[in-house]
């Protein structure tokens, strides 16, 4: 809820927009109805400000009793009756970022309270956690404490978004942790806050790349498709249709995990109809589990590939132009796969923003791409 919602906590200013049980059965209700859940979301995530300001009589993280007077076991059970999961929120520290209790000394109960309520997922923050040597002893403990608890919960991280300021992440230690981790800041529902993260993610690939796959996957961040999952913030104010349609294709040639940062109950039939785009969707969850690249640089223009099963590879156009109309990017077949993703021939289908068979190409074919100012081209190969 992050992004969309921040911590609103005043239910009797603004009942619809506050963080409480009924947002997130809202949610999950119209995940069912407008066909969320059958396009692959399958996790309703709450994120900080749900807890009540002290801990209980026994140590335990208790819901707060105004905004979550069922509790959190009985929205588990809610959630789960809808055939879908339900996600949680804590930090490694003493308190969240938003100043509630944290986990610090309490990763054991803190785990077992969770899976004890029917948890499945589990974002853990890295706000107030002291030095670095606290910060990933929390991960690593809370990653024992959860499988401890024998219930399969997915461990979600912040862990090398907090350590990258001071040192280079381990990120062969953190996948031995982790499920997903957190590389960058906060995504916002702006043109760049997309870019920046894109930027970034380009920058550093030769160490993030080689890492992500099955079990453990980067995240770009845990708030994120505004459009678009991570986070996506399609589906707010902040993107033309063009960007929106960058975020979702690109998030998806990046492997990264999506959750989306969005209200439901007001999408556009545009934004419904991109989040839950089923081509794109099979290659964000693509079984290989390889995550994209960057394989060319063209002033504006970038190429990016990611290898697919079954031989195929998405391929995405990006026009980093801001400015002027529509242009024209062109590139040899020879690029995909070092020189073997087209060999000797291929079909190519585009994907985004519109679904369209281009045909069968030989090897040594090149395509010319139309790209908007700001927009993305996806293509299946």
């Amino acid at each position: 809820h992050w992004e969309r919602f921040l911590c609103s906590t005043d239910c009797a200013a603004d009942p619809r927009r506050c963080v409480s049980e009924w947002l997130f059965v809202e949610m999950a209700d119209v995940m069912v109805a407008e066909g969320w859940r059958d396009a692959g979301y399958e996790f309703v995530c709450i994120d900080d400000c749900w807890m009540a300001p002290t801990r209980d009589e026994r140590g335990r993280l208790q819901a707060d009793p105004k905004r979550f007077p069922s509790g959190i076991h009985r929205l588990a059970d809610y959630v789960h009756s809808k055939g879908l999961k339900l996600g949680i929120y804590s930090d490694v520290g003493n308190k969240t970022c938003a100043g509630f209790p944290g986990s610090y000394n309490h990763y054991d109960l803190d785990a077992q309270t969770f899976a004890s309520w029917g948890v499945d997922l589990l974002k853990f923050d890295g706000c107030n956690s002291g030095t670095l040597e606290l910060l990933a002893e929390g991960y690593r403990h809370m990653s024992l404490a959860l499988n401890k608890t024998g219930r399969s919960i997915v461990y979600s991280c912040e862990w090398p978004f907090y350590l990258r300021p001071v040192q280079q992440p381990n990120y062969t230690e953190i996948k031995q942790y982790c499920n997903h981790w957190r590389n960058f800041f906060d995504v916002y529902d702006s043109w760049s806050s997309i870019k920046s993260i894109l930027d970034w993610t380009a920058l550093h690939q030769d160490s993030i790349v080689k890492i992500a796959g099955p079990g453990g996957w980067n995240d770009p961040d845990m708030a994120s498709l505004f459009v678009f999952l991570s986070q996506l913030v399609i589906g707010n104010f902040g993107l033309s249709w063009d960007q929106a349609v960058t975020q979702m294709a690109m998030w998806a040639i990046m492997a990264a995990p999506l959750f989306m940062s969005n209200d439901l109950r007001r999408i556009s039939p545009e934004a419904k109809w991109l989040l839950q785009n089923k081509e794109t969707i099979a290659i964000n969850q693509d079984p290989l589990g390889k995550q994209g690249y960057q394989i060319t640089k063209d002033k504006n223009f970038e190429l990016w590939e990611r290898p697919l099963s079954g031989r195929a590879y998405a391929v995405a156009v990006l026009n980093q132009q801001e400015i002027g109309g529509p242009q024209n990017f062109t590139f040899s077949l020879t690029f995909l796969g070092n020189g073997l993703g087209c060999n000797p021939a291929c079909s190519v289908q585009q994907i985004l923003p519109a679904s369209r068979d281009w045909g069968v190409y030989s090897w040594v074919s090149s395509l010319t791409v139309e790209v908007n100012p700001t927009g993305t081209v996806l293509l299946k190969v």
